[in-house]
C-alpha cells in the first residue's frame, strides 16, 4: 500500500498526497515505512510567520499568484491554532486563498497545531518532507503567529519571512519577540499606512553591520498584500536568499534540528498527557511537580 502511495505522490496525485498527510497526522501503523522511502530533495521550504493580524494569509495568497505566474508550482501548509479547551480548530486561513482551490499548480492543506506550542503542527517536519517528494517547485508553511513561539519555524524553513506592520510597536519590541534572529527577509506589510517609511528606515538601521551580524544580508521589503504591491520584489528577495552559498550550510543545521526534534518525539512517544493528568490528580494537594518528574 505504502509503495503505491509513494509512486502516486511522485506522479503528482493530489488525492494520494492528501490521504498520506492524514495518515501521517494520525500516526497510522506503517506510516514510517512511507517516510523512510523519501529520497533527498532540494525543494525549498519558505516559512511565513509574524504576529496575528500582520496579513500573513493575504501575503501568502499574493505570493501564490506571483509563483504561478512564473509557471511554477507550489504546495501550502496553513497551520491554525487548536483550542486548549475542546482541541478544535477553525482552519480558516485558506478562506483567503479560495482563488487557488482548483488550480493545477497549487496544493493547499490546513493543519491544526493539536496542542503544539511552537506555532506549528506536531508532524510538520514529516508532512513537509512528504510534500518534497511531490513535484512542487516550492513549499510554503504559514505559522499560527502567536508571539514568541513563532521562532520554531526557523528550524524548518530554508527561507524565513517575518511579516510585521508599521504599528507593531517600537523596534525594540520586534527584537524582544526573537524575530530579528530568525528573519531571512522582513516584510513590512500594509505599508500604505502612516509612519511605514519611518518604521522601515529604523528596521534597516537596526540591521546595519555595526549592530547586527548575520552571514546572509536580511532584506526589508515593503508590501501591500491586499493590493498585490511589492510581491514581485518579495519573490526576488526569496530567490536571492535561496541562491546565497551560505544557505547550504544552513540546510545542514536544519537537518540536525529536525533529527533532534524527531529523536526527542520518538523517545517520548509512550508518555500520554491524559495519563499524566490522572497521576497528577491522584497526587492531591501534596503534589510536587519536580518530585513527580524525577520519579516518572
Amino acid at each position: 500500500m505504502w509503495q503505491q502511495f509513494f509512486t502516486q505522490i511522485q506522479q503528482g496525485d493530489v488525492k494520494a498526497l492528501a490521504r498520506c498527510i492524514s495518515l501521517i497526522e494520525n500516526e497510522v501503523a506503517g506510516y514510517e515505512t512511507l517516510l523512510q522511502q523519501l529520497p533527498p530533495s532540494a525543494t525549498p521550504v519558505i516559512g511565513i510567520t509574524g504576529p496575528p493580524g500582520a496579513g500573513k494569509s493575504t501575503l501568502t495568497d499574493a505570493l501564490i499568484g506571483c509563483i504561478t505566474q512564473q509557471g511554477k508550482s507550489v504546495a501550502i501548509l496553513c497551520v491554525d491554532p487548536s483550542s486548549p479547551f475542546n482541541l478544535g480548530a477553525l482552519l480558516g486561513d485558506r478562506i483567503r486563498m479560495s482563488e487557488w482551490y482548483n488550480h493545477p499548480n497549487v496544493f493547499i492543506r490546513s493543519l491544526a497545531t493539536r496542542g503544539s506550542l511552537g506555532g506549528l503542527h506536531p508532524k510538520i517536519i514529516e508532512i513537509s518532507d512528504l510534500l518534497k517528494a511531490a513535484p512542487y517547485d516550492y513549499i510554503i508553511v504559514e505559522t499560527v503567529g502567536v508571539g514568541q513561539s513563532e521562532i520554531e519555524i526557523a528550524g524548518l524553513a530554508d527561507t524565513t519571512i517575518v511579516v510585521v506592520v508599521p504599528e507593531a510597536g517600537d523596534e525594540v519590541q520586534t527584537m524582544k519577540a526573537g524575530l530579528m534572529e530568525i528573519a531571512d527577509v522582513f516584510v513590512v506589510n500594509k505599508s500604505d499606512r502612516p509612519d511605514a517609511d519611518l518604521f522601515v528606515k529604523n528596521l534597516r538601521l537596526m540591521m546595519a553591520p555595526a549592530f547586527y551580524s548575520k552571514e546572509i544580508p536580511v532584506q526589508v521589503i515593503k508590501t501591500v498584500a491586499s493590493q498585490k504591491t511589492g510581491i514581485e520584489e518579495l519573490y526576488l528577495a526569496i530567490q536571492a536568499h535561496l541562491a546565497h552559498p551560505k544557505v547550504n550550510d544552513k540546510r545542514l543545521w536544519l537537518l540536525a534540528e529536525k533529527a533532534f526534534y524527531l529523536i526527542q518525539n520518538k523517545r517520548m512517544a509512550d508518555i500520554d498527557k491524559a495519563d499524566l493528568k490522572n497521576k497528577i490528580d491522584a497526587g492531591g494537594k501534596a503534589f510536587n511537580l519536580y518530585k513527580f518528574i524525577k520519579d516518572y
